[in-house]
């Protein structure tokens, strides 16, 4: 019965739990879609990259929402048999992840709010949202260096976000498989 409570209360909370695993899907499936538009032309594109920018601002959304719900309801604790450096490296990767999940959907945001296309974005083909005015109140030539270099910001961001979740998943399945203390069942929506 100890074992069995002591693993209940090491476990996130269900709002957190399904957090994670409802921005993981959207956050796999939004790199998948920005690699993806890269290969497309025409219509095709233009629909992809509009589910993309979705996606994105449900992700800044979401974040915030995640980020709030951390603070209140505080994650438990690292296990007692983790090492400092473990410790250490769990924090700096989620710390990461939080930062990417807002970065890379502010930055987009900036990209298309500099667009010299000036497409609205409308979220999941409903929903308007608007540029941001500072970006999109720019001259148009410090718009497009603006798009231009925060393009660059993105695409690094995606190869790092994509790295960081390939590192958070074998990290996971080490803790789970080699090294057999269930870290993973923290985080997983049923035992």
């Amino acid at each position: 019965m100890k074992s069995m409570r002591s693993a209940m209360e090491s476990r996130y909370t269900r709002v957190a739990i399904a957090m994670h695993w409802l921005m993981a899907g959207l956050i796999v499936t939004n790199l998948y879609l920005g690699w993806r538009m890269g290969f497309q032309k025409g219509m095709v594109q233009f629909g992809t990259f509009q589910l993309h920018k979705s996606i994105g601002i449900t992700v800044l959304l979401l974040s915030v929402l995640r980020l709030a719900w951390r603070f209140a309801c505080c994650p438990p604790a690292y296990p007692r048999d983790l090492t400092r450096w473990e410790r250490l490296m769990a924090s700096a990767v989620h710390g990461i992840f939080y930062g990417l999940m807002i970065a890379m959907p502010l930055t987009g945001w900036i990209i298309v709010s500099a667009s010299q296309l000036n497409i609205p974005t409308l979220l999941f083909g409903y929903a308007p949202w608007p540029h941001l005015g500072l970006v999109h109140a720019l001259p148009v030539a410090k718009r497009a260096m603006a798009a231009a270099n925060t393009a660059s910001v993105h695409q690094v961001l995606a190869y790092g976000f994509a790295a960081l979740i390939v590192l958070h998943v074998a990290a996971a399945l080490k803790h789970q498989i080699a090294d057999g203390d269930r870290q993973l069942n923290r985080m997983l929506p049923v035992l």
